[in-house]
């Protein structure tokens, strides 16, 4: 894992958060993007060099309306970079981690990611990403 990519934060109102952080950093979010795989919307947007990525749910049924009912918002997961995500995923597996998906999915931000279940990272949501275009 080469470094912090995201911190990702559960909301649910996601113009009210974006306004929010907006006022906190000083900045504007940068991008708004549908997550269809997911059933959720995100939103990003940068403290200097950390990104901070704020979800909210679009679609019924989401994993984020189901985290904030039990919860709450908050810091949902910990994004880390990684070069080769799917030589991590089976280095992790090795080591005992679960994973939720045994291949990368389509993420938010030009990535493919893979999330690591919290039962196995000391109660974190751990997500693996990998910039999209560097694995074709």
């Amino acid at each position: 894992m080469q470094k912090i990519e995201h911190l990702g934060i559960a909301v649910s109102d996601l113009k009210a958060s974006e306004q929010l952080y907006e006022s906190l950093f000083n900045t504007k979010v940068y991008k708004r993007e549908e997550v269809p795989s997911q059933g959720v919307t995100t939103s990003f947007i940068k403290c200097g060099a950390n990104k901070i990525e704020l979800v909210a749910g679009s679609q019924p049924d989401n994993v984020i309306d189901k985290y904030i009912s039990k919860k709450g918002e908050g810091l949902h997961h910990v994004a880390f970079a990684v070069s080769d995500i799917r030589s991590e995923m089976k280095r992790l597996e090795k080591e005992g981690f679960t994973l939720l998906s045994q291949s990368p999915q389509p993420g938010a931000d030009g990535k493919i990611v893979c999330f690591l279940h919290p039962k196995t990272t000391g109660g974190i949501l751990i997500e693996l990403v990998q910039d999209a275009e560097r694995s074709a």
